[in-house]
């Protein structure tokens, strides 16, 4: 996979190559996994399935870390029975996947530690937001801890992999 930006994707390379498309599978399989990976609070379905699709947003591009973080909720949505019913769950995937968009810009932009703040702050405070539709603002701040840290470990994990893989891929 070339480096060089390609005119079908101007914010990363191109999400069409075989490779890339081999690469994303991994990336949603390991998704399902770290869906096996819970961490505790309220909702039941936060867990390390974030990381592979922030991870293939800086590696592939925004569409393709677009695609892999929303399946990789839903996966984690579906290990636990969707517990915040089925739209609920596809309105936080589309979320997840405006997070990954972000965090490719604002990578590119400012760099990779202005990118973590961005993708922690939209998917640990912002995305809490959408318990207030369900519970009111005592869920949000039941939530907003939990899905904090567990973005911060999620982003950072995939923050850590990229700069390690940086050479490589």
């Amino acid at each position: 996979m070339s480096n060089m930006p390609t005119q079908y994707n101007e914010v990363g390379p191109s999400w069409k190559s075989v490779r890339s498309i081999a690469l994303m599978g991994l990336l949603i399989a390991l998704s399902a996994v770290g869906a096996m990976v819970k961490l505790p609070s309220p909702v039941g379905t936060i867990g390390l399935d974030s990381a592979p699709g922030f991870f293939a947003a800086l590696a592939l591009g925004a569409t393709g870390g677009m695609i892999v973080i929303a399946l990789g909720h839903l996966l984690t949505a579906m290990v636990v029975g969707f517990p915040l019913t089925l739209p609920v769950h596809l309105f936080i995937a589309l979320q997840m996947a405006m997070w990954a968009y972000v965090f490719r810009r604002v990578n590119g932009q400012f760099g990779l530690t202005a990118a973590f703040a961005a993708a922690v702050c939209l998917n640990g405070v912002v995305s809490s937001l959408t318990m207030l539709l369900l519970g009111g603002w005592g869920a949000v701040m039941a939530v907003m801890p939990f899905l904090v840290a567990a973005s911060a470990v999620n982003v950072g994990l995939a923050a850590a992999a990229y700069r390690g893989m940086k050479g490589i891929l």
